[in-house]
């Protein structure tokens, strides 16, 4: 860290865990007002909420007893931070830190202030806290009964003297005191928030209405099995949940934003449609429920308003449309903690019941208090009717365990989430799990299963004809048992058992509408919430309509209408044992998501998975996963394949989509340690010619500016091998890394724009040779490296400076230096766009932000352009990622070939490199059509022979090309004009020596290497390109490719300027395309088995 001498400073200006303070006195050299060399300038300064940068201020805190631009951990550093290498608020950057600390005026050094963070040092920050307001209005009547069923409150109940003046009146609804939001942030700090949210949505229609009669059905054993089971699945996703919730700050939309975070948007946008569509049928559940209830008091009063099932339907979509308003309008904690309190008084009121001795009404109505025959005849099963089975059981009770989500689903809010989260959620799970076995086993203790509510049927014990267990207790129900018509009973009776065998049954009737409404408003906010969430995320199309938030807290008031539609769609079926299998099926599918999410995460390892919450296992999170899966099928295999096939079909539409998100997911995690582990295995495997993959290095420059030299690598390596554009930013490493670093994602996302598998990468070099030689050197990852350099055709070699030209020509032999096959690509157009792009007005230019990127100077690579209105000091010139994914440009290699020709000119024995590459291309299906040609030299008085040699060889390389032609006119001298034209070509470049010897063409040739003597113009070879140009002409001017393998020419015997006239030569006036492909000599080719 740069320091500076510390001189005597001036008391601080507080005290605190760390001292700030002026780092030097004012100096005399300064006046008031005036700025330092290192003071901030106008709007800027070390503003925790801005980047700190030399231009601007320099010294900043002094922490640890000496001047530094370091500053201390603050959160604010770390908020919002999604990508690695993102700036952070506050933090200076690396260059404040690592560059040259330059001085400037005269001298005068002074000293800026930091903001004040989280009020440590600030002077306005008192000892004391402000007194609290004085009381106006406070009840009890939410938190005294709480501690009395859970000590855990009892801390809660302690603190309440403190709260006194904490409750403010509002608006009054229902007659009731609203807190100030004091209440609502101690509420959210504790366990008892996520644990009453919790066992609100655990407590709901199956309780009161439905497990009398499941433990009528399974017996007492079977329905304790019911319930473990379900508790065992419910509490390993708690711990799951719990470990999830407290690896980081949760946002809104609960169980999608985790899992979606956790898994990433293919699994979690599945699972948050899914997940939502649960709730919102929950709503029409619990409503269906509270309608049946009020139904069944219609009844007793002959009241009903249609009849049975339509009276359900009528209430139900009342109902749901009241609590749609009570939504809307919202709800507080005291209204929570009311309907707690409820459902508690009512279950109290229960069990009071069942030990006061039955009247002779209840007895008749099957009711004899506790008694050990009824509890040994309950024990066993008596399956009834179509749903008489372990799992249609199973599904019908199972939503009654599916509330555990709700404590995560405020995580955000809590400040502990790693204690509140995983002790409310395990807390809210025995508790309730205690009351549902409480509840069947005492229920299945006291009540027969059939009695016929009528006081005639009492007899004396023992009479004769009397069947049954009530005959022991002086009732006979033998005959409506027999006849299957018994209208009371534990298995008849079971919507309003409870109030017949309580204490007061107009609780139970408040227990239980308190229940089903506290569930019904519990699902109804969170689905569209969920919704909301997904919808924001834009993974799919079509529903961002119902993502618009309205009013200060942005409620999706589009998601709750939907909601409210999907939920008296289902509250029409009218049916509460058709509606529970549904749901059933979809969290267990979000369940088995969720422990999966918890398993993928800490099975791969990756350094981001820091759960606050230590007590969870990865293989339970799998068995619950696994178990969860299991049930489904069990349950109803229909709906668990209609479940997967959603969740599988909109996977592939996020996987075919891949929408532009970024959530740090396990998947990315485990791509990673997949590709490592192969990379390295890879590594230990010796190579072998049979796998031998074409893995080009392809010298691009921007990938945008030669597409078709990107689209032609890219049809042959995707899917089958590496492909890697490399960018050599030529000028000073200062300037240009930042460059680099705009630009290189930038160009990345281009190439996944155009579908092109490929890799992005930049060097910073003083030249393009020395550039391209790291790249060949550097490139890659163990077996995974490049052995092709693929680059464009020069052609402007003749124009160009001398230099460029020997790079250019050095580069081709740097690439055979270093064991790799060259391939030249030379379009009659050109490869080189940017002009095009720049001429349609397709660039973007970026002001350049000093104070994020620091100095960037103007490039002076060939390929980025400048506008001259603007000077080099104001801008740069980058392509913005908006506008790199606009820049299509269309090429040969996108569009359908037909029935041409690929025509390969095999010249010279490469290895087989110049037949595999066009074989290749060959296999895609825009060039599947095309018929492969390959031309060969031979002998005019052996062609028959020389033609079979090659058809041999190349069947046994079964490349299936079948026509082969030989070229015996391929010695024969060119025609003159041409002659003429390639001594045009050359004659800039000659030296003309006259035959001179070696020493004395060297001594001329000093500074100048490019230049040709006469020599080594060699007219022998010069004339076999001139000529083959000639036979290129005649045979394939209308071949979609043509594939050439081209001379080498030897260092220090061939000029750049000569190999470059030949290459010119060789391809010129030729329309296709023209690939100049040569191996480096080894076999890429083999037609042996091993």
């Amino acid at each position: 860290m740069a320091e500076l001498p510390i001189p005597d400073l001036p008391p601080a200006h507080c005290s605190g865990r760390f001292t700030i303070s002026t780092l030097l006195p004012p100096l005399p050299c300064m006046e008031e007002g005036d700025r330092g060399p290192y003071a901030p300038t106008e709007g800027s300064g070390c503003d925790s909420a801005q980047p700190t940068h030399l231009s601007s201020s320099t010294l900043c805190t002094r922490t640890f007893g000496y001047n530094t631009v370091d500053v201390v951990p603050a959160y604010e550093h770390y908020a919002n931070s999604k990508g690695v290498g993102d700036l952070r608020k506050g933090r200076p950057s690396l260059a404040d830190l690592h560059s040259i600390l330059k001085v400037t005026g005269l001298g005068c050094i002074h000293s800026i202030s930091w903001p004040w963070r989280h009020g440590e040092c600030d002077p306005s920050h008192t000892e004391h806290p402000p007194a609290l307001p004085p009381p106006k209005h406070f009840s009890l009547v939410a938190f005294f009964p709480i501690s009395i069923f859970f000590p855990s409150a009892c801390a809660l109940s302690n603190s309440l003297p403190s709260l006194v003046g904490w409750f403010s009146p509002r608006s009054s609804r229902a007659g009731m005191l609203w807190p100030s939001p004091a209440v609502n942030a101690l509420m959210a700090s504790s366990p008892l928030s996520p644990q009453i949210r919790c066992m609100l949505n655990i407590w709901g229609v199956i309780l009161y209405l439905r497990l009398p009669w499941i433990t009528a059905q399974a017996g007492i054993a079977l329905t304790w099995l019911i319930i473990l089971m379900s508790v065992t699945v419910t509490t390993i996703t708690g711990l799951s949940i719990s470990a999830i919730s407290t690896n980081g700050k949760v946002k809104s939309g609960g169980t999608y934003f985790l899992i979606s975070r956790s898994l990433g948007p293919e699994l979690g946008g599945s699972i948050g449609l899914i997940f939502a569509f649960a709730n919102a049928v929950a709503v029409a559940m619990h409503t269906v429920g509270f309608a049946e209830t009020v139904r069944d008091l219609l009844q007793e009063h002959n009241s009903l308003i249609v009849d049975p099932t339509n009276d359900i339907r009528i209430i139900g979509v009342i109902t749901v449309t009241v609590l749609l308003g009570i939504s809307l309008a919202g709800m507080e904690w005291e209204a929570k903690i009311l309907f707690f309190l409820v459902i508690l008084v009512s279950f109290i009121n229960y069990l009071v019941g069942t030990v006061i001795p039955a009247t002779t009404e209840k007895q008749a109505k099957g009711f004899f208090s506790y008694r050990a025959d009824i509890f040994a005849q309950n024990f066993v099963p008596n399956w009834r009717g179509p749903e008489g089975s372990f799992f249609g059981l199973f599904s019908i009770f199972f939503p009654s365990a599916t509330g555990i989500l709700a404590g995560a689903n405020i995580s955000g809010d809590l400040k502990d989430p790693a204690v509140a989260i995983p002790k409310g959620t395990l807390m809210a799970i025995f508790w309730t799990t205690v009351s549902y076995l409480v509840l069947s086993a005492t229920i299945g203790a006291c009540v027969v299963r059939d009695a016929s509510g009528s006081l005639n049927d009492s007899v004396a014990v023992g009479s004769p004809g009397c069947e049954g267990l009530a005959c022991s207790f002086g009732w006979n129900f033998t005959s409506c048992a027999q006849q299957q018509s018994c209208r009371y009973g534990l298995s008849n009776y079971y919507q309003v058992l409870m109030s017949m065998v309580s204490g007061f049954g107009p609780l139970i009737t408040a227990g239980i509408f308190g229940a089903t409404l506290s569930s019904a408003l519990a699902c109804l906010v969170s689905a569209p919430k969920v919704f909301q969430c997904l919808c924001k995320d834009q993974l799919y199309p079509l529903i961002g309509f119902f993502g618009k938030g309205y009013g200060r807290n942005s409620e999706p008031i589009r998601g709750y209408m939907l909601t409210y539609i999907i939920a008296i769609g289902f509250i029409l079926i009218a049916e509460l044992n058709a509606i529970a299998p549904i749901i059933s099926n979809f969290f267990l599918c979000s369940y088995a998501l969720i422990n999966f999410s918890c398993f993928h995460a800490s099975i791969t390892n990756s350094p981001g998975w820091r759960p606050s919450f230590r007590y969870y296992s990865k293989w339970a999170a799998l068995f619950g996963a696994t178990v969860s899966v299991v049930i489904m099928f069990l349950l109803t295999w229909w709906a668990a394949l209609i479940a997967f096939g959603i969740v599988i079909f909109l996977l592939g539409y996020v996987l075919y989509k891949k929408p532009d998100v970024n959530w740090g997911s396990s998947m990315q995690a485990s791509s990673y340690n997949m590709a490592l582990n192969y990379s390295v295995g890879l590594s230990e495997v010796d190579e072998h010619i049979k796998n031998y993959r074409p893995q080009c290095l392809v010298l691009t420059g921007p990938p945008n500016f030669r597409p078709a030299l990107v689209d032609f690598v890219g049809t042959f390596t995707k899917n089958l091998s590496l492909m890697l554009c490399g960018n050599v930013l030529i000028g000073p490493r200062k300037q240009k890394m930042p460059e680099s670093r705009l630009m290189a994602d930038g160009h990345t996302k281009w190439l996944m724009k155009r579908k092109i598998k490929a890799f992005y990468t930049d060097v910073v070099a003083e030249d393009l040779r020395s550039g391209v030689q790291m790249l060949i050197q550097a490139a890659g990852l163990g077996k995974m490296r490049p052995n092709i350099l693929v680059l464009g055709y020069k052609r402007n070699w003749r124009t160009a400076s001398p230099q460029s030209l020997e790079d250019y020509v050095g580069i081709l032999h740097d690439a055979f230096d270093f064991k790799y096959g060259v391939c030249l690509m030379r379009m009659k157009e050109g490869l080189n766009v940017s002009r095009v792009l720049q001429a349609h007005g397709k660039w973007f230019w970026v002001a350049r932000d000093a104070q994020r990127h620091g100095a960037v100077g103007c490039a002076s690579q060939h390929h980025v352009p400048r506008r001259r209105s603007q000077s080099c000091q104001d801008i740069t010139p980058v392509l913005g990622s908006k506008g790199m994914g606009t820049q299509q440009a269309s090429t040969i290699f996108q569009s359908e070939q037909g029935k041409k020709t690929i025509d390969i000119y095999w010249l010279f024995d490469d290895g087989g490199l110049t037949l595999l590459i066009p074989y290749l291309l060959g296999r895609k299906k825009r060039w599947g059509k095309c018929k492969i040609r390959v031309f060969v030299g031979g002998q005019i008085n052996r062609m028959d022979e020389e033609r079979k040699a090659i058809v041999s060889l190349l069947s046994k390389f079964r490349l299936g090309f079948h026509e082969v032609h030989i070229l015996p006119d391929i010695n024969q001298k060119p025609r003159p004009e041409h002659i003429k034209r390639f001594d045009e070509l050359i004659a800039p470049f000659r030296l003309n020596d006259g035959f001179k010897d070696e020493a004395t063409v060297n001594e001329m040739r000093q500074g100048c290497p490019w230049k040709i003597s006469d020599e080594e113009v060699d007219k022998n070879r010069s004339l076999r390109q001139v000529r083959l140009n000639e036979i290129l002409l005649d045979y394939s001017r209308d071949a979609a490719l043509i594939a050439i393998t081209p001379p080498i020419g030897r260092k220090g015997r061939c000029p750049s300027s000569l190999y470059m006239a030949w290459l010119e030569t060789l391809s010129q006036d030729l329309r296709p395309p023209v690939i100049l492909t040569r191996g480096n000599q080894e076999n890429v080719l083999t037609f042996y088995c091993q």
